[in-house]
């Protein structure tokens, strides 16, 4: 028996998307901070069910999770973006969701891949998110043709943000990485996974090695 219980919930944005959403409610909760999690590229088959090992692992450990589908996945209406910009509303709507009606006073959010991005347009908008987690978030050259737009706004938080990155990461080198966080604000960690190449870190396998990363950095905070 999983020591959480799961819930569903529809959560509509300023611009009138609806976007299905689950909830993994610890048993024994350890910490009222809820974890919020964006799934990968939505035009690459990108999904909250991807999310569901960590956010089940996580919620195991005493911290409730919150995944959802972006718009246009699965039972969400709307249309993917290319550049995942509309998306940023979608985190926003789901943030001040979980802030309303699970009365967190903290946030910790966590984006993987093309959801990071994504993520990171989004800490500053939500006064009750206290930190920011980066599963391959993608810095490298081609990767900033589509999301490069987004780097600023992480770049420039003053919340404290952690970045999760397999040393064979396809999308950026390390040294890709090292140099981008070079001018970022605040508190800044990295955490590399050795030998780890992009759509492997993002599979199953990897997943309670990313739940580790993120409960190490949510006593950090």
């Amino acid at each position: 028996m999983p020591n959480y219980t799961l819930e569903s919930s529809t959560v509509e944005t300023l611009d009138g998307v609806n976007l299905m959403t689950r909830i993994f409610k610890p048993k024994q909760v350890k910490d009222n901070m809820v974890i919020v999690l964006v799934h990968q590229y939505s035009i690459m088959g990108g999904c909250q069910a991807l999310m569901k090992g960590m956010a089940s692992g996580l919620a195991e450990k005493g911290y409730a999770a919150v995944t959802f589908d972006m718009r246009g996945v699965g039972q969400s209406t709307g249309k993917p973006s290319l550049t995942g910009f509309a998306e940023v509303a979608d985190v926003v709507a789901v943030c001040n969701w979980v802030s309303q009606n699970l009365s967190p006073n903290k946030i910790l959010l966590v984006g993987s891949f093309a959801g990071a991005p994504i993520a990171g347009s989004a800490v500053d908008q939500i006064e009750q998110i206290i930190g920011y987690v980066s599963l391959g978030y993608p810095f490298g050259m081609m990767a900033s043709i589509l999301f490069g737009r987004h780097h600023k706004a992480i770049l420039q938080s003053p919340k404290p943000k952690l970045f999760v990155m397999g040393t064979e990461d396809g999308f950026t080198s390390v040294k890709q990485l090292d140099n981008k966080l070079k001018s970022a604000a605040g508190h800044n960690e990295t955490r590399l996974i050795e030998g780890a190449g992009h759509f492997e870190m993002e599979g199953p396998a990897f997943d309670s090695e990313m739940v580790k990363c993120i409960l190490e950095f949510i006593a950090s905070l």
